[in-house]
């Protein structure tokens, strides 16, 4: 009734035992909160999945609502997904405020096996590749230019295999060869159409979406690396100057020793000098960053031939547009990997010099795995003497079919 005390407690008396109750338990539950901010998230929380199960109707009664979740319940589910962000981070896989670039080895994380991404469900999610790659062992790319064909048709006849035989040591053992060029400046001219008709030929071109230039090595170097770890999802990856004689057996039985290595970048390391001098061939133009004048690079392979594992092919994919380029394509690669957790393997047999040098070394059963002048970055005149050098210098044609790894 109107009026009516409830209890023998007047209106009042009852309004403000409720608004005391309340006082008191809000009390209690701030005692046990970590912080308000927290609290904060936790009431938010709540109150959305309470809403979302609200329109959330049981089938067998359309009318009935699920019971609201309660601060602990809520709280334990923003434990579990701040656990799921927290596995996201510690695959190395950020976000640079609005920019969706991600920073670190992205397929670098995955399990203790670099090559078994395919089998975890969260890289599937993240993958950046959306289309099935390639099995492989190594991807050998030789760096080339329109003007090489000459080149290119000496490397065929010698050291690389050609038609069918391209094809078995690919399916076989795992190697792939490809020559590797961009574009020219004028799209679809008589230059590409020259590469086209000659990739028709052969199969042994890999094109890339770059255009050919001389001071563009870095970036071509970039484009091969994110390009080639698209299709093919490899152990190791090579990058070879055409004019270099190169022996695929003893260069998979060396990598084959390196297979377990997640972060790994071998060659000839060497740290020549910054020449700040203009006009003169390697000129560097940020030579400033490298100290005073006569200073000299850090380490870093040597550009006529040089290998990197997956890992770090996949974090040049995953960071072109961060990867800083300098003049000379061997220091930018070498300063890619500054400050990371990388291996260097310094491997002379990856710089013997042409013969007398790689042939008393092949005769006593040591055969290189690359050959050429210092004095020309590669071998002088190679169109005309690499199959010379090959006759010299080779482990012989059955070398590279009957490895085992």
């Amino acid at each position: 009734m109107r009026g009516k005390s409830l209890g023998g407690l007047s209106p009042p008396w009852v309004a403000l035992l409720c608004v005391a109750s309340f006082s008191i338990g809000m009390l209690f539950t701030n005692r046990w909160s970590s912080s308000p901010e927290e609290k904060d998230v936790i009431r938010t929380t709540m109150a959305q999945m309470n809403q979302e199960q609200q329109l959330r109707l049981d089938p067998a009664n359309c009318y009935s609502k699920p019971k609201p979740l309660n601060e602990e319940e809520a709280s334990r589910t923003i434990t579990e997904k701040l656990t799921n962000i927290k596995a996201l981070v510690s695959r190395n896989l950020a976000k640079d405020g609005n920019s969706t670039q991600v920073l670190g080895l992205a397929a670098a994380q995955s399990e203790d096996n670099a090559r078994n991404f395919e089998a975890s469900s969260t890289y599937e999610t993240l993958s950046p590749w959306k289309h099935k790659r390639k099995k492989a062992f190594v991807v050998v790319g030789i760096n080339t230019a329109f003007s090489s064909r000459r080149r290119r048709d000496s490397v065929r006849r010698t050291w690389a295999p050609r038609g069918q035989k391209l094809k078995q040591l690919e399916q076989e053992k795992g190697i792939v060869v490809r020559f590797v060029i961009g574009h020219s400046a004028t799209p679809g001219g008589i230059l590409d159409r020259a590469i086209d008709a000659e990739d028709l030929q052969n199969a042994d071109i890999l094109r890339l979406d770059h255009v050919e230039g001389y001071l563009e090595l870095s970036a071509k170097t970039k484009i091969y690396f994110s390009t080639a770890v698209d299709m093919w999802d490899a152990d190791f990856y090579v990058k070879v100057d055409d004019d270099v004689h190169v022996n695929l057996g003893a260069l998979a039985t060396t990598l084959a020793h390196h297979r377990r290595k997640r972060r790994v970048y071998l060659g000839c390391m060497k740290s020549g000098p910054v020449l700040a001098q203009k006009g003169v061939r390697y000129h560097e133009p940020e030579h400033w960053k490298f100290g005073g004048e006569g200073n000299r690079y850090f380490r870093h392979a040597t550009g006529q031939l040089y290998v990197i594992s997956q890992e770090l092919a996949t974090y040049i994919s995953l960071n072109q547009q961060l990867l800083h380029r300098y003049a000379n394509e061997d220091v930018s690669l070498g300063a890619w990997f500054i400050g990371l957790d990388v291996e260097h393997v310094d491997d002379r047999t990856m710089c013997c010099g042409t013969p007398p040098d790689c042939e008393w070394k092949a005769n006593a059963g040591n055969a290189c795995v690359a050959s050429f002048d210092w004095t020309c970055s590669g071998i002088c005149r190679s169109a005309e003497r690499m199959k010379d050098v090959h006759r010299r210098c080779g482990e012989g044609e059955g070398a590279v079919w009957n490895i085992t790894f």
